[in-house]
């Protein structure tokens, strides 16, 4: 019996091992991190980033009306902040002017995909085809690559994430849930919001929240009272020569 329990433990010490040497190797061989559960690799989005000079992004997520867009506009003017919008293609298509004015208020522009859907149930081709549309719907009207995309529902898997690498897109998800679209008051909004930022977060609010433009007048100027600066996404994450912890925080290799 003593014999058999040695043998298990060397052989789960091995396994261990092994786990360790190939999770080092994909942290330098793919953009994305891979972890392991339940046996089998898993590559995370980037959920936050590991910065230790209280930067941090703001991002909305465009898929439904734009009732509120204006005033959002307005209050990152005022307080000199580029936020991050990612923007589904419907919307995009339905809202071209509003495409313009967010660009040209200088904040940066991702895909949120074609069609909102739960893309892990997709096929390869079809995330190609969500992505490719998606992106395109928006550099027609802006004239730049889009970089960065957020999955709907911050649901994804490995197709999904490799699929987007493949074709120069960052997978980005958040770290802070405003809970802007559960009809939360605005000071309840600004609460979630500023309780939990630290450097590197990664904000997550919504165009369209009932209560959202009144909460982010008050985000902002909390924050950038207590020393933070917003940056877009892509100035927050690091683009090469990097890992991910399985908390989804990126990491710069050194």
């Amino acid at each position: 019996m003593t014999a058999v329990i040695n043998l298990k433990r060397a052989a789960y010490f091995i396994s261990a091992i092994a786990a360790v040497i190939v999770l080092s190797l994909l942290s330098y061989t793919s953009g994305a991190y891979a972890v392991f559960f339940g046996g089998t690799v898993r590559k995370l989005p980037v959920y936050c980033v590991d910065r230790d000079d209280k930067c941090i992004s703001i991002t909305f997520d465009c898929a439904w009306g734009v009732d509120y867009t204006d005033s959002i506009l307005n209050a990152l003017r005022v307080s000199g902040v580029a936020a991050t919008f990612f923007m589904v293609e419907f919307w995009t298509e339905k809202y071209p002017e509003y495409v313009r004015k967010i660009d040209e208020a200088g904040c940066e522009i991702g895909t949120h995909s074609s069609t909102h859907s739960y893309m892990s149930k997709l096929t390869e081709s079809e995330i190609r085809e969500e992505l490719a549309s998606s992106s395109e719907a928006i550099t027609s009207i802006t004239g730049k690559a889009v970089e960065l995309f957020r999955p709907p529902y911050g649901d994804y898997d490995n197709l999904l994430i490799e699929t987007a690498e493949s074709i120069g897109l960052y997978t980005i998800q958040w770290s802070v849930d405003s809970l802007d679209w559960k009809g939360l008051s605005a000071t309840d909004i600004a609460m979630r919001v500023i309780n939990n930022v630290q450097s590197g977060s990664i904000i997550l609010m919504h165009n369209n929240g009932e209560h959202t433009a009144e909460a982010v007048p008050v985000i902002l100027q909390t924050l950038i009272n207590r020393g933070y600066k917003f940056v877009p996404v892509g100035e927050l994450i690091y683009r090469e020569n990097y890992s991910i912890d399985p908390s989804g925080k990126q990491y710069a290799n050194v």
